[in-house]
């Protein structure tokens, strides 16, 4: 891997597939080069193959895994500067509330754990300066849904970590974008078809359309920040 790019440098969680490869792809195709992460090896060497090799590095593992974050992250500081953190990757479980087990409530708070150990790791090499942190939840992290309160819960987390960061790095260099997008037409509802079907989920967003919108408003070479990006999807 380059340890010297010359291009801004932007880290993906949950790059495979998804919200998280429209973002990795578009960011590469704005001259980005983009760090990815995600537990899914098969799509990451298959990414490897898709992407040019001065524009993509995968890294493969457990987002909630503080080794791993700490190792990935300290290799890729190694390639420069770390202008961007996408915290995106995060499980669902989707159930009527006396349904839900231990094992869906751990499930769940992978994404919160997650976020949190890469947002500290990053901040860390970066030493708190001139890095933009967005934090991508659900519309679910500004209501409650009757079949996802576990979900509900880890997002409002989410949340509120997303707040606390923004208070804890106003007027500084370091900025931190909440992002809460409503349903989106992919393969994270595959295990909740009898919740989500088939034919409700492919009227949700588009995750290439999606990925368009958060990165217009994302990155740009305005002198302004959006802090809070609300996307619902048009009902037609």
């Amino acid at each position: 891997m380059s340890t010297n790019t010359g291009k801004k440098l932007a880290i993906v969680t949950g790059s495979a597939m998804g919200l998280g490869y429209e973002l990795a792809r578009q960011l590469i195709g704005r001259g980005w080069f983009v760090a990815g992460i995600d537990f899914n090896e098969e799509r990451q060497v298959e990414l490897a193959r898709e992407f040019p090799a001065d524009s993509y590095h995968g890294f493969v593992g457990d987002v909630s895994d503080e080794l791993f974050v700490k190792k990935s992250v300290a290799e890729i500081a190694g390639i420069g500067h770390i202008d961007l953190l996408i915290n995106n990757a995060g499980q669902p479980s989707f159930k009527e509330p006396a349904k839900y087990e231990a094992a869906d409530v751990d499930k769940c708070l992978k994404g919160l754990r997650g976020m949190i150990l890469w947002s500290v790791e990053t901040l860390r090499v970066t030493g708190e300066r001139d890095l933009k942190i967005a934090n991508v939840m659900s519309t679910a992290a500004t209501r409650g849904n009757a079949n996802e309160s576990v979900y509900c819960a880890t997002k409002w987390g989410e949340r509120g970590y997303t707040q606390s960061l923004k208070a804890a790095y106003k007027g500084s260099s370091v900025k931190v974008v909440g992002v809460y997008p409503g349903g989106i037409d992919t393969d994270f509802y595959r295990d909740s078809h009898d919740y989500v079907s088939l034919e409700k989920q492919h009227s949700f967003m588009s995750p290439a359309e999606l990925a368009e919108v958060i990165l217009f408003n994302l990155v740009n070479d305005a002198n302004l920040t959006v802090s809070d990006i609300l996307i619902e999807r048009n009902y037609r």
